[in-house]
């Protein structure tokens, strides 16, 4: 069977190390299911460039998982800024929310299965989800999944 392959925004990384926060659990079960191998994971520079904005420790903490989990970095393209701003254009995300519609348009346009986040303000929601699968088609780049860890991670529970 084919490994999934992944995109982790930055949200993901940032509840790996916010044990007080909801999904929590799944968001560290998900990073040792990317260790054993489960998935391909990836994420971009635009999550770099965000993670560069949080305090130290944590600052370099989350920039270290990257290499510690085997994560592909996929870096900023003209291609993936252009599909973004069709999400603009389309009403899907407004032009000050740059880089949650460029995470979702790097991992289109990198040809992930799909985007794990956990901003439910606007990745993760139901019109997102619904209004990128029809730009995506209309130009040309395949449905991409958008969900939780929760939604990812084989839970024995």
């Amino acid at each position: 069977m084919r490994k999934l392959k992944i995109y982790l925004e930055t949200t993901v990384f940032n509840r790996y190390f916010e044990p007080e926060r909801d999904n929590h659990r799944d968001t560290k079960v998900l990073f040792e299911e990317i260790a054993a191998g489960k998935f391909h994971a990836h994420t971009s520079a635009y999550v770099i460039e965000e993670l560069m904005n949080a305090p130290e420790p944590k600052r370099q903490n989350m920039l270290d998982m990257i290499t510690r989990y085997g994560i592909t970095l996929i870096e900023g393209s003209v291609e993936a800024e252009a599909l973004a701003k069709e999400y603009v254009t389309y009403g899907i995300l407004s032009e000050k929310h740059f880089y949650d519609r460029t995470h979702i348009a790097c991992a289109s346009v990198s040809w992930m299965d799909m985007i794990v986040s956990l901003n439910f303000a606007h990745i993760n929601r139901p019109k997102t989800r619904k209004l990128t699968r029809s730009v995506n088609e209309l130009k040309g780049y395949a449905e991409i999944a958008i969900c939780s860890p929760m939604e990812v991670i084989e839970d024995e529970e």
